[in-house]
């Protein structure tokens, strides 16, 4: 069980208390039980949290295509580059994938999978015996112990800045994955999809630095032949999905050329707790 190589870093979402596995069920020293699902993840949601919107399945298989295919090594790469430790957290994780190839790269590494959509903690289950899938709402509080985790990766995801702070051990660092505005600049358009804010950037800075100091930036940027499928995927994966209807994305696609090139603008950013 999948869950077990991590369930030590876990909290519960109730009372912040350790937890442990009994059967079939994660279970906390004051009694609260979370049933785990027969594909092998817990749902941590604290109460009030239902109506939130998530990840369908078709979204996740659509990342799971793209990311499959090697189409965002090199993003996969930087984290490679720049993740320290041997406990690792991963607030929306999506597929898992990404943080599967974290967790390989180190014998003795170990993740969590966080993610609210509960088709994409059913993929982060089964990428790996060292990572465990727990659905959670990332600003409702991390249900992780304090200071029990070295990395926490953000790609693409919420970043609640207050919880990272509190779930770093000593030396810990968190890296953020965000597009820039030249992100899949060239389908933005034809397809119909949400654009990058520019002041994305320094959003970015400004949150982070109410409990962290930047220490390394790179770009990573580069291009990707894309086919008209492939070109309906990068917009089914994402955030875009929620608003373009299946057909429509189809249809648009179905319109474009025999071969785009692409372009994946991401920053990956390290950042580690301010003196």
């Amino acid at each position: 069980m999948t869950l077990a190589s991590v369930v030590d870093l876990l909290a519960c979402p109730v009372c912040g208390g350790e937890v442990d596995i009994d059967d079939r069920s994660v279970i906390c020293d004051r009694g609260h039980v979370f049933d785990i699902a027969r594909q092998g993840y817990v749902s941590l949601l604290a109460g009030g949290a239902h109506g939130l919107r998530s990840d369908t399945p078709e979204m996740i298989a659509a990342r799971d295509r793209v990311q499959g295919a090697g189409h965002f090594g090199p993003v996969t790469d930087a984290l490679l580059d720049v993740t320290v430790g041997e406990a690792v957290l991963d607030v929306g994780a999506g597929t898992g994938h990404h943080l599967a190839q974290v967790v390989a790269d180190a014998p003795d590494r170990r993740g969590v999978g966080l993610d609210l959509s509960k088709p994409g903690a059913r993929a982060i289950a089964r990428v790996s015996d060292r990572i465990g899938a727990v659905v959670a709402d990332a600003w409702a509080g991390l249900p992780v112990r304090d200071g029990v985790v070295d990395t926490v990766l953000s790609v693409f995801s919420p970043r609640n800045v207050g919880e990272f702070a509190r779930v770093l051990g000593p030396g810990g660092r968190v890296v953020v994955v965000a597009p820039t505005p030249r992100h899949l600049g060239e389908i933005v358009a034809p397809m119909g999809m949400i654009g990058v804010d520019p002041t994305k950037s320094d959003r970015l800075g400004a949150t982070m630095s109410a409990a962290f100091t930047r220490r390394d930036r790179r770009l990573v940027e580069y291009a990707v032949d894309a086919d008209r499928d492939l070109v309906a995927d990068l917009v089914a994966m994402g955030p875009s999905a929620h608003h373009v209807a299946p057909a429509q994305i189809a249809d648009r696609a179905a319109a474009m050329p025999a071969s785009t090139s692409v372009t994946v603008s991401t920053t990956v950013s390290v950042y580690e707790a301010s003196a």
